[in-house]
């Protein structure tokens, strides 16, 4: 088992910046699945961050302003973006018809984060906007059902324009 730290648990202080990871994987971030998650509540998407971490080959990204959360997909390049719904400035509604209408990510799989819904309703096979939902709150077994779901349509994806590009 692995040893947790205590500082994992404990909320970050507001306004401090922890590590980009860089849109360009390492070779020790080779093989892991890009996640970036967008909630307006940072305590929660560190703690999702830690253990969808440790429970996969996932490398997961922060974003806790959604009026940023457009940039830092272009410049992340994320498999996977997991969006809240009810956040201040732009709701997860917007930010996902955003999303849809940029060529560069219009692709890339979207799953709301929700309190709205139950676990009930969730499970049901309900959708919003035509993407699926995960219901809060998060069950990490729930989410990563959800995203390796979600994932192979999007390396297909990538595979046919990998192709493109060379043709």
């Amino acid at each position: 088992m692995k040893k947790l730290l205590e500082a994992d648990f404990f909320p970050r202080a507001s306004g401090t910046d922890s590590p980009q990871p860089d849109p360009v994987s390492g070779s020790a971030d080779k093989g892991k699945r890009r996640i970036l998650i967008v909630d307006d509540d940072a305590n929660s998407t560190h703690l999702v961050k830690i253990l969808l971490e440790r429970s996969g080959p996932y490398l997961v990204l922060e974003e806790n302003d959604a009026a940023n959360a457009d940039q830092t997909a272009h410049n992340f390049k994320p498999d996977v973006i997991l969006l809240d719904i009810v956040m201040p400035k732009i709701d997860g509604g917007e930010l996902a018809t955003q999303i849809e209408a940029d060529r560069e990510l219009h692709d890339t799989p979207i799953i709301f984060l929700t309190a709205l819904v139950t676990h009930g309703e969730a499970k049901s096979g309900l959708h919003i906007q035509g993407h699926p939902l995960v219901a809060k709150p998060i069950s990490i077994p729930e989410l990563i059902d959800a995203i390796e779901k979600h994932l192979p349509a999007q390396a297909e994806c990538w595979a046919s324009r990998s192709r493109a590009a060379k043709s």
